[in-house]
């Protein structure tokens, strides 16, 4: 099989690229900055050279768009909105164009297009999109009119030839440097890792195997469209999920913070809060439905995994 992956220098590009490397496929990331052998250089807006190894692909796999780690400054929001609507435009226009187009297009969506709450989980037929929920911050509902354009672009391109799939990606946990599990177990390990603003606040996720393992999955189920939540099956309040992480590294005590000392952290990391507070408890009603198994489909379970794996590799090779 051949997969080209849009914007695959990050954390999740990196997991497939292993994962799909390993099984024997053949791999192609575009980015802007290409360094090593099968990169592509594009600048995700504007059609290239690049398209080519979109023609005669089997699937192609967009993870483009600015990180969301960084502070939500009206700025920021703009780019994020305008690097993730303009690269899936923009790779639409590739496969329409190209005369062999693949037969599926899976593009990174996000669990934020779903409303903050406590009170029920979000699957895909009965979930509440966000936007509208009282007492939360104003630029909360700019971050769903994100995941709704990024959406609506895929949605839009005229490409009959291929099947459309829309991952609405809960946080995928990896022991990889610098991805979300490192940067949580890090505060973890400094005693830092406890409730935040009372931690009744919802953590959806999902483990980075199981995320390969999803995408297989869509990859070869012909009768899948549209939207799909890839998360775990068990969302926990971040009391509780931080509290297994700690176990599952040894550490005793997490301080907890209020509100704002959670800002102070994230204008220190360069982050933003909404990442911290707003409840994301999503569920993958459709995976579920369809038979998928998750391996770990308990956070307890995953971070133990994640934790073995994080020290062997800061161990080094024997």
């Amino acid at each position: 099989m051949k997969a080209v992956i849009p914007g695959g220098t990050g954390q999740v590009g990196a997991i497939l690229d292993r994962a799909l490397t390993a099984a024997g496929h053949d791999v192609v990331i575009l980015t802007r900055r290409p360094r090593r052998e099968r990169e592509v250089g594009w600048d995700g807006a504007t059609l290239g050279a690049w398209a080519q190894v979109i023609d005669g692909s089997d699937v192609v796999i967009n993870l483009a768009g600015r990180s969301v780690s960084c502070r939500y400054t009206e700025a920021n929001l703009r780019a994020m909105m305008d690097s993730r609507v303009r690269s899936t435009e923009v790779v639409g226009e590739a496969i329409a164009a190209a005369a062999r187009p693949p037969k599926v297009w899976l593009q990174m969506s996000t669990a934020t297009v779903y409303a903050h709450r406590f009170d029920a989980a979000n699957d895909e037929a009965a979930g509440l999109v966000g936007g509208s929920e009282p007492d939360v911050p104003a630029y909360w509902a700019y971050s769903v009119e994100i995941a709704k354009a990024w959406e609506a672009a895929q949605e839009q391109a005229r490409t009959p030839g291929t099947r459309k799939v829309a991952l609405r990606s809960a946080m995928v946990m990896s022991p990889d440097r610098e991805g979300v599990f490192d940067v949580l177990l890090r505060l973890a390990r400094l005693g830092l890792g406890g409730p935040v603003a009372g931690g009744a606040q919802y953590v959806s996720w999902i483990h980075d195997r199981d995320f390969v393992r999803a995408v297989e999955f869509l990859v070869r189920r012909d009768d899948f469209t549209g939207p799909v939540n890839l998360a775990a099956p068990a969302p926990l309040p971040q009391r509780a999920f931080m509290r297994a992480l700690r176990d599952a590294w040894g550490v005793p005590v997490g301080l907890p913070a209020t509100r704002w000392m959670a800002e102070l952290g994230a204008f220190a990391l360069r982050s933003d809060t909404e990442l911290l507070l707003k409840s994301r408890r999503v569920v993958p009603g459709r995976l579920l439905e369809a038979g998928f198994t998750f391996e770990y489909g308990a956070w307890p379970e995953a971070a133990g995994d994640l934790a073995r794996r994080a020290r062997a590799e800061r161990r080094g090779p024997k």
